[in-house]
C-alpha cells in the first residue's frame, strides 16, 4: 500500500508539472493570438490575458490524454534512471502489480475530468464565445448565420414548428424577418406565420407585426389575417438555443442526456452530441491506456540501452491512439460506424494491444 501511494502521488506530480508546461505555454500563444487578432479595437494585455484564460483550458482538455502519456513517460524514464523499478522488482513486486497504482490514479483522473472538468470547460468555452462576439461584432450588432439565414426547430403536442428567420441577435432570442411554419403529427402544413420580429419570452415567442395564413382553409391569401402583436407558445429557451450554435463540447456532460432528450424530440439529430457523450465516458479507459502504452515501451531498466528510441517510440504511438480516437470521432458523426464502436474501440483496442506489450516485455 506504502510503494502504490508513493507512486501515485509521483504520477500526480509529474502530470501536474506536465499540465502546468502546457498551460504556460498555451497562455503565451493564445494572447499573442488575440493581441493579433483584435489590434484594430485596441486590445490590452490584460483583456488579452483575460481571453487567453477563458479559451485555453478546452484546449487543453482536448489534449489531456496527450498531456498523461507525456507524463507517463517522464514518471518510468525517471524511475528507471534511479534504478527504483530495480528496488521493486528485487521486493519481489511484478511490474504489471507495479502498473495498478498509476493505472488506478489514470482512472481517477479521468473520472475526475470528465465530472469536474468538463463542465467548468464548458462554462468557460460559451464565456469566450460570448466575449468573443461583442469584440467582433459589437454588443448591438446581428449574427446572419448562412445565406438563407436561422433555421430552428420546436415540438408541442400539436406537431413540429419550423421557424426561419433572416438574422437573429448574439443568443438567438431576437429573430429579425421570421416565419413560423406549423405541421401537423403527420406532416401536414396547418399555419404559416410570419413577422417582423420574435422575441423569446418564458414558454412563447412575442411576434411584431404579424401575418396568420390558415393553410388548411381552400384559399389561404383571403382568410390571412395580420395581428400587430402575437404570442405563439415554445418549449425553447435562451439556453437550449445558444447551444444549439455550438458545438456538443460546449454544452456540460451532466446535462448532455437531457439536452439529447429535448432536441431529438423536436427532430434535430443529435449524433454528433451522442458520440461525444460516449467519448467523454469512454476518457478515464483512454488515459488508463496511454499509462499502459507509455509502460509497455519505458518501464526498462535505463542500462538496457535505446532509452531515447523507446520514448519517441511510445510518444509516436500515443499521438496515434490520439488522432485514431478523432477520426472514429468524424466517423461516428458522419453515421459511418455505430457510435459506441466510435468512442469505444480506440481506448479498448490500446488498452488490449498495450496489456499484451507489457505481458511481452515481463514475461516474453
Amino acid at each position: 500500500m506504502t510503494l502504490s501511494l508513493y507512486v501515485m502521488r509521483r504520477f500526480a506530480k509529474v502530470v501536474t508539472q506536465v499540465f502546468l508546461i502546457f498551460f504556460g505555454i498555451m497562455m503565451l500563444i493564445e494572447m499573442v493570438d488575440q493581441l493579433r487578432r483584435f489590434s484594430a479595437q485596441g486590445l490590452s494585455l490584460t483583456h488579452a490575458a483575460e481571453l487567453a484564460a477563458l479559451n485555453v483550458p478546452s484546449s487543453l482538455y482536448r489534449i489531456l490524454p496527450l498531456i498523461v502519456i507525456l507524463a507517463s513517460v517522464a514518471m518510468f524514464v525517471g524511475l528507471a534512471r534511479t534504478s527504483e523499478l530495480v528496488v521493486v522488482r528485487a521486493a519481489g513486486r511484478s511490474g504489471l502489480r507495479f502498473l495498478m497504482a498509476p493505472v488506478s490514479a489514470a482512472l481517477v483522473l479521468g473520472v475526475l475530468a470528465v465530472a469536474v472538468m468538463n463542465p467548468v470547460v464548458a462554462g468557460l468555452s460559451r464565456e469566450y464565445e460570448a466575449a468573443y462576439a461583442r469584440l467582433a461584432r459589437g454588443s448591438e450588432s446581428v449574427l446572419s448565420i448562412s445565406s438563407s439565414g436561422l433555421w430552428l426547430r420546436q415540438g408541442g403536442a400539436e406537431g413540429q414548428t419550423v421557424i426561419q428567420a433572416a438574422r437573429t441577435d448574439l443568443d438567438g432570442t431576437r429573430l429579425y424577418a421570421v416565419t413560423f411554419l406549423t405541421f401537423s403529427p403527420d406532416g401536414a402544413p396547418l399555419i404559416r406565420t410570419e413577422a417582423e420580429e420574435a422575441s423569446l419570452e418564458p414558454g412563447a415567442w412575442a411576434l411584431t407585426d404579424a401575418k396568420v395564413w390558415d393553410l388548411t382553409a381552400a384559399n389561404p391569401e383571403v382568410s390571412a389575417r395580420t395581428e400587430p402583436t402575437l404570442r405563439l407558445p415554445t418549449d425553447l429557451t435562451r439556453e437550449r438555443i445558444r447551444d444549439s450554435f455550438g458545438k456538443p463540447s460546449a454544452i456540460p456532460i451532466w446535462d448532455l442526456p437531457a439536452y439529447i432528450a429535448r432536441i431529438e424530440a423536436a427532430g434535430f439529430s443529435a449524433r454528433a452530441h451522442r458520440v461525444w457523450f460516449q467519448m467523454e465516458l469512454a476518457l478515464p479507459l483512454l488515459l488508463g491506456a496511454m499509462v499502459m502504452l507509455a509502460a509497455g515501451f519505458t518501464m526498462r531498466h535505463a542500462r538496457f540501452g535505446r532509452t531515447g528510441q523507446m520514448v519517441l517510440s511510445a510518444i509516436l504511438c500515443g499521438f496515434a491512439l490520439f488522432f485514431l480516437r478523432n477520426f472514429g470521432q468524424v466517423l461516428g458523426e458522419n453515421g459511418q460506424i455505430p457510435v459506441a464502436l466510435a468512442a469505444w474501440s480506440p481506448p479498448v483496442a490500446a488498452g488490449l494491444l498495450s496489456l499484451g506489450l507489457l505481458l511481452h516485455v515481463e514475461d516474453g
